[in-house]
């Protein structure tokens, strides 16, 4: 059984919403980035990403990780690709022509995306987006997510998922790149077809389920 390594709170989440969405066996172990944990003494440190345990798995000391057998992987794209692949079903890719759409989508959403929309994110969250140097933030990342947006926009006005009919694991890979920048309302009012996709997947069962686990989970530990 594939044993997956995380926090809700991390990028864990596209591998783990895959699995349940296909409902697929699997072992999930939490694991809390080092530096949300304020004693490293606590019971908890044996239980984060700067252990000794958990280096062994991934060396970079970062969530997720997963344990497939002899296969040891890092980098969330990678996770979450290579379950799909190896459970397959209505959730993975159906042939070679899938099978790069959806790398397409994966490459697009980590290399033009997710830098600009965790900016969004950070700037909501951690900085004050009120003030001149937040709103310069905004601004540069919304520049850097017209192209991206558009062309993800243009393609969802004629299907209802980026592979045709039906949700997939690019679905999954794009969608959680592009949450991120969720908080700017007024960046996602052009582009109707996007946000409509986006509202869909993240109104699926499974997904607000999960949702509600991390957030459930706590921000930062003793």
């Amino acid at each position: 059984m594939v044993q997956l390594y995380g926090s809700l709170r991390s990028r864990a989440l596209r591998p783990l919403w895959l699995l349940r969405e296909m409902q697929a066996p699997h072992t999930w172990i939490p694991v809390i980035q080092a530096y949300r944990i304020a004693d490293p003494s606590s019971a908890l440190a044996p239980h984060n990403t700067a252990s000794a345990s958990f280096l062994a798995i991934n060396p970079m000391g970062q969530v997720p990780a997963l344990v497939d057998g002899d296969l040891l992987l890092s980098e969330s794209m990678a996770i979450t690709l290579h379950l799909a692949r190896k459970f397959g079903g209505p959730r993975a890719p159906a042939g070679a022509a899938e099978d790069a759409l959806t790398l397409q989508w994966a490459f697009l959403g980590v290399s033009a995306v997710e830098k600009p929309a965790l900016d969004i994110l950070m700037t909501h969250h951690q900085g004050d987006p009120a003030s001149p140097q937040g709103q310069a933030t905004i601004a540069a990342a919304r520049a850097a997510l017209q192209r991206p947006f558009a062309r993800i926009d243009a393609h969802l006005r004629a299907h209802d998922w980026l592979l045709g009919a039906r949700f997939t694991v690019a679905d999954i890979l794009l969608a959680e790149c592009v949450r991120f920048a969720i908080d700017d309302a007024a960046l996602f009012k052009a582009f109707p077809a996007l946000t409509r996709w986006l509202t869909t997947a993240r109104a699926r069962p499974v997904f607000t389920a999960l949702w509600d686990e991390r957030n459930a989970e706590p921000l930062s530990f003793p």
